[in-house]
Parts: structure tokens; sequence; C-alpha cells
């Protein structure tokens, strides 16, 4: 099974529609009827089809936590989204767009050993939290990934936490995970980068840098069942899953806080971890 978010329907606030791959937030109608991750036919599927390419270490001695990897893997799609090789006329910005014209997908796949430094030579960034590291690189088309990431595995992302993660600090944007899904890590660390990528959109200018230049704090969290129908109904940006992998159709993640980013308090800042 794949490690993958490939469609989703997001939502953003009510009777609104995230465009996931552009960021448009637009009414439902004209929103809903081009979603980057319907199920239905658009003119999204006209395009060339792209995937944003993320791997996670995983040593076999020394796995990353599962809620490290989850959050470490969200902060490098912002990284790669706020890259300067991704604006404007920088290297990766074709790309970028070519994979924000089409159906957005993100693909994690694992790496160690002499497979994880192959992965860290080829172009991308490698982000780093406490115990985790992934790779994210510019978007590749379907059917046109590197060899030495085409060959990594997308099963065996199953991580654990060796202790409950702590109350997340509500003073940064907090990706709150579905209570009620099962999801692998490499799942999982895919719908908490389409989270932080709706979180991204909703922003200004000066709101992005701002969280840019704290490192990106955020927090990924399970709530719990009353928590969360409470957050689906809020008018928060949604992820929703179209179920072609490992879990049925339905809301994945309700993104909490961005709102908070252009005035994150030194306790929540950490300094720049990725390369």
């Amino acid at each position: 099974m794949e490690g993958v978010s490939s469609d989703q329907t997001t939502t953003s606030g009510a009777g609104r529609t995230t465009d996931s791959d552009t960021g448009r937030t637009t009414d439902s109608g004209a929103g809903a009827q081009d979603s980057p991750f319907r199920h239905e036919q658009t003119a999204r599927d006209e395009a060339p089809q792209f995937v944003l390419p993320l791997v996670v270490r995983i040593e076999r001695t020394d796995p990353p936590a599962r809620t490290d990897a989850l959050e470490t893997a969200a902060r490098a799609v912002l990284v790669i989204l706020s890259d300067e090789r991704s604006l404007g006329d920088g290297e990766w910005a074709q790309a970028m767009r070519d994979w924000q014209d089409a159906r957005i997908r993100k693909v994690v796949r694992r790496a160690r050993g002499a497979e994880w430094r192959r992965a860290e030579a080829l172009p991308g960034i490698t982000v780093t939290g406490s115990s985790a590291e992934v790779r994210v690189f510019p978007p590749v088309p379907l059917d046109g990934w590197p060899k030495d990431l085409a060959r990594l595995q997308v099963s065996g992302t199953d991580l654990d936490d060796p202790e409950p993660p702590v109350d997340a600090d509500l003073s940064a944007p907090v990706l709150w995970l579905s209570p009620d899904l099962d999801m692998s890590a490499g799942k999982a660390m895919a719908q908490a980068g389409h989270g932080a990528q709706l979180a991204w959109w909703e922003l200004s200018d000066e709101e992005r840098t701002a969280w840019r230049e704290a490192g990106f704090p955020l927090a990924v969290r399970t709530p719990d069942p009353a928590r969360w129908a409470q957050l689906t109904t809020s008018g928060l940006p949604l992820v929703r899953d179209a179920g072609f992998t490992e879990i049925a159709p339905g809301l994945t993640v309700a993104v909490d806080g961005y709102e908070r980013v252009g005035a994150l308090p030194k306790r929540v800042r950490r300094p720049a971890a990725w390369r």
C-alpha cells in the first residue's frame, strides 16, 4: 500500500472549498467542480500528473518516533513550498507549478543506510526533527521517478511513539488527525503534509515569512472523538481522503491555528533545521 494521499477534497469554512493545488479559496460551486482531488474527471486530469516525493530515514536499530516523523514531514512540505528554488524563476519553480496545476499527490517512501545516502545525493532538502529525518524532493512525473527513489519501499513505515506525545502547544498551528482512522506512519505523514500545505495557503506573504523564520513550529496530534467532532464543524480547513489507499473515504485532518503564526511566542520558535 502506498504512503500517499492521492485524492483529497479540502474545505475552508462553511460553503467554501480550498483548491488544494493552487491554494485559491472560492465559493463552493466553482471550487468543488474543479477540486484537484475529486473522484470525477476534471480539467486537472488533462494536465501532466506529478507527485511530491518524501523519503523518511528509518534505520533498523534507531527508527524515529512516529509523531516526530509526522511533524517533520509536515515541515518538509512547508520548507519546499517556501524555498527560493520553488518560487519565481527558481530551478524547481516550474515543477512546483506543474504539480499544483494537476492533482496533488505526495508519496512517502523509506530508506536506510546506503539507500538514504543515495537519496541525499539527489536535489532536495533534508528536514530534521528531534529523532526524524525526512528529505523532500521537487515534484517528479508519476512515471518519471529517479531510479534511486523509485527503488525505495513504500511499505514498512510503521512507527511508534516511545512515550505518549505531550499536549500540543496551542499557540502554534496544530494538525489534528482523525481518531477514527488507523494509518501507517507513511500515510499519516502524507496527510500531515496536506494539512500543512492548507495552512500555508491560508496565510499572507508576511505571515508565511514569520512562520518560516520561526522554524515552522507546529504539532500533529490526535484528538478525542468529541474534540474531533467539534473541530470538523468549526469552519477549519479540512483534508478529505478519497479512500484509494489504506483507508475509507472521509475526513483525515483538521487544520487549526494557522492564523497565529504572525505572533508566535519565543517558546515555540526553533532554529532552522533543514539543509
